[in-house]
């Protein structure tokens, strides 16, 4: 519970890769809401220098073990693995 204001955390809609879809925490590190949604987000360093663990969210490209679910103007957020041509 946010303390702050007394209310419930935010909740948002995640639409993962496997096509399933979630309500997960605004705020929340990426690596958890993934995990507790059954998702496996590869990881290599935890410091966010290394890009294992890039997905794209919204179409824009976050090292999930450095980020967090953001609030979203169109209020849901699409999850997908990047993909890296050079690799």
């Amino acid at each position: 519970m946010n303390m702050k204001h007394g209310m419930p955390p935010r909740q948002i809609p995640v639409r993962w890769p496997d096509g399933r879809t979630t309500q997960e925490t605004i705020g929340q590190d990426w690596l958890v809401a993934a995990s507790g949604a059954g998702i496996n987000i590869p990881t290599g360093c935890l410091g966010g220098s290394c890009g294992a663990c890039e997905i794209e969210v919204n179409g824009k490209v976050v090292r999930a073990c450095i980020s967090t679910v953001p609030a979203s103007k169109s209020a849901k957020l699409s999850v997908d693995f990047a993909t890296d041509p050079h690799w």
